[in-house]
């Protein structure tokens, strides 16, 4: 939060969010807002939750030789359902990390959670309301609702990103390249924001 408060916005948004015009991410996205600085989910969501998900090295050949950097992946949340991931490259793993972690608030996003168990039917949003796949590079991963009590069955790396979206309780089915960590990451990811994106008979009241 120190880093919001001596923050000065760039954009429009950040300066609605500071004059407290916009006091939730739910307006940001139905206003259409694309979220540009990552302050503003700071001062949003202030019990944000961060977790370094996987650093790597990445090499690549230049006219002066080998030139080594590291890459992060960190995801951001609140456990009530905002979830964010992000990328970030530098030569320190400290400063990949921040700029990962930056990353991650530029693309939070909202789930939507529920009970889609037909094993379970106790209207809680404990799990997922309803199956979602996602997809990134060879890795497609599919998350089914579970009952009450299940826990999640799926891998660590998985675990870690419901758990900071707030699920509770599901199982897990992946395919292809799975040990290919920021793959696997995204597609945890792209299926969670399916669950925002796929309009149910609940969103058509009013």
């Amino acid at each position: 939060m120190e880093r919001a408060e001596e923050w000065t916005p760039r954009t429009r948004l950040g300066r609605m969010v500071v004059e407290g015009r916009i006091s939730t991410l739910e307006e940001v996205f139905l206003e259409g807002f694309k979220i540009r600085e990552p302050e503003i989910v700071d001062i949003l969501v202030p019990n944000l939750q961060e977790e370094v998900i996987n650093v790597g090295i990445v090499q690549k050949q230049t006219d002066a030789g080998e030139r080594l950097r590291f890459k992060a992946i960190v995801a951001v949340g609140n456990g009530d359902g905002y979830i964010g991931l992000g990328s970030g490259k530098a030569r320190q793993v400290r400063t990949a990390i921040e700029k990962a972690a930056a990353d991650a608030r530029r693309n939070i996003t909202i789930i939507r959670r529920g009970c889609g168990s037909w094993e379970c039917g106790c209207g809680q949003p404990h799990s997922l309301p309803f199956q979602v796949t996602g997809k990134c590079g060879s890795v497609r991963i599919v998350l089914i609702p579970g009952p009450r009590g299940l826990g999640l069955v799926a891998s660590d790396i998985a675990k870690v990103i419901l758990r900071l979206a707030g699920i509770k309780d599901c199982w897990s089915r992946s395919y292809g390249s799975t040990k290919t960590v920021p793959s696997f990451a995204y597609a945890v990811f792209d299926a969670l924001k399916k669950t925002y994106e796929i309009i149910t008979p609940y969103d058509w009241v009013g």
